[in-house]
């Protein structure tokens, strides 16, 4: 045999040789191998290996779904901070508290980029936006700017920038931002879900708030501003929120009455009662008697009149209270 003949059969072993030792590591690869990633060329911390054995009859899988999720980026690196938001269509049964739960936000959040003004008044079929992240929207007030905004919902400008997608500190005024993490003032937020007010007596509504017959002449129409609370003369009358007493005495349509200044701009008013308890001046916390139920000014009967201005209009005092 030539010396040619004996290097072309050489060769053709180590060619074959080299093919099997291929497909072994291919069906087989943690038998004969393992991985080394270096880890000290700016890949993570503290440079050195890491050796990452593939499974085997052996070692059985090291890299378990747990292992994968334990080794998955913080939410603050994988979750987006711009405001994003997704849609749901309001179903039976579906009520702010419960959809705040679902979705794992507060229920500020929903209730301030949908702009509801009253939860209980939520329709099915009614389609909301559901931000991707706990915050309120607030408009941007003349003279204000990113510092002081931040400042009032204790938040972080860099997040509301990046929320926002802001690309500098210029805002203008009327401009609605989103602050993440920011929530409602505590009354707002009562106020929206009709828990500001407790009801002031114990007793049967005999008149609402709106358009009805005068009691004095059947004739005519009138606009009742309040609602009327029947009750025995004598039984407490007690305040509806805390807040300053601003105001008794006798009025001729009122009778014996107490106005009461609250904060972000309420006033309630309690009329008709038999005696008064309290004075002005004086600082009265909720559920606080301030006088008694009673028949006195133009009245038809023994009951209280109810009435809550905000910002100096009467509202619906039935929209607040609890």
């Amino acid at each position: 045999m030539t010396s040619l003949q004996q290097n072309g059969r050489t060769n053709k072993y180590i060619f074959w040789l080299a093919s099997a030792l291929c497909l072994v590591s291919l069906v087989n690869p943690g038998q004969y191998f393992d991985i080394k990633i270096p880890f000290g060329e700016g890949h993570g911390i503290g440079g050195g290996y890491f050796t990452e054995q593939f499974s085997n009859e052996e070692s059985g899988i090291l890299l378990t779904e747990a292992s994968l999720e334990s080794a998955s980026e913080p939410e603050n690196i994988s979750k987006s901070r711009v405001l994003l938001c997704d849609s749901h269509f309001v179903q039976s049964g579906d009520n702010i508290s419960s959809l705040a739960i679902s979705f794992g936000l507060n229920q500020d959040s929903i209730i301030s980029v949908n702009k509801i003004n009253n939860t209980r008044l939520l329709q099915i079929g009614k389609v909301l936006k559901i931000p991707n992240q706990d915050g309120v929207f607030h408009t941007v007030k003349e003279g204000e700017n990113l510092s002081s905004i931040a400042q009032k919902y204790n938040a972080n400008t860099d997040a509301i920038k990046i929320a926002n997608e802001l690309f500098s500190d210029k805002i203008t005024p009327e401009t609605d931002l989103f602050i993440p993490g920011g929530k409602l003032d505590w009354s707002k937020l009562q106020e929206i879900n009709g828990d500001l007010f407790m009801r002031p007596a114990y007793g049967n509504i005999t008149s609402f708030f709106g358009w009805r017959r005068d009691p004095f002449n059947r004739s005519r129409r009138q606009l009742h501003n309040g609602i009327d609370i029947k009750g025995s003369t004598g039984a407490p009358v007690r305040a509806a929120m805390a807040g300053r007493v601003s105001s008794v005495g006798y009025d001729n349509v009122f009778g014996n009455y107490v106005i009461i200044s609250h904060n972000s701009g309420y006033r309630t008013l309690y009329g008709h009662m038999s005696v008064i308890k309290t004075r002005t001046g004086s600082y009265v916390a909720q559920g606080e008697r301030i006088g008694d139920i009673g028949n006195t000014g133009q009245s038809t009967g023994s009951h209280l009149h109810f009435t809550v201005y905000k910002n100096g209009t009467a509202i619906n005092p039935l929209a607040l209270v609890r």
